[in-house]
């Protein structure tokens, strides 16, 4: 991510637990904030239950269509006006789960947020 430019972390993930070490949310703003980056967690863009089933099916479709509709509600547009503005100010990278980018929540997130602000994404 350094070598990117970034210097806040924004973490998309709806529940910010993780079995390998460092990624839970806690240790994980603590390790980023001492390396010293910034660290936001914006659960509302957080992929709803039924989206990361579908995820783990590997159905696609079907994560496009609950997370457009999931994007749609009140929590999730403030977090998504918030995540724009804290690109505004930063060079941000997306986090969650999901290694590959093309089938993954961020990616809508990424794409909002440089239609708004003319960004490049860039996958790290």
């Amino acid at each position: 991510m350094r070598l990117a430019g970034v210097t806040l972390l924004i973490d998309v993930r709806a529940l910010p637990l993780s079995r390998k070490a460092g990624f839970s949310k806690r240790v994980l703003a603590a390790s980023v904030e001492a390396t010293g980056l910034a660290y936001a967690h914006l659960r509302p863009l957080g992929t709803p239950k039924p989206g990361r089933d579908a995820a783990r099916r590997g159905d696609a479709h079907a994560l496009e269509r609950i997370y457009a509709e999931h994007l749609q509600g009140d929590p999730a547009q403030h977090a998504l006006a918030e995540a724009t503005a804290l690109a505004r100010e930063h060079r941000a990278c997306l986090l969650c789960y999901e290694r590959d980018p093309a089938c993954c929540h961020r990616r809508f997130v990424a794409e909002l947020i440089a239609e708004t602000i003319a960004l490049p994404v860039t996958d790290l």
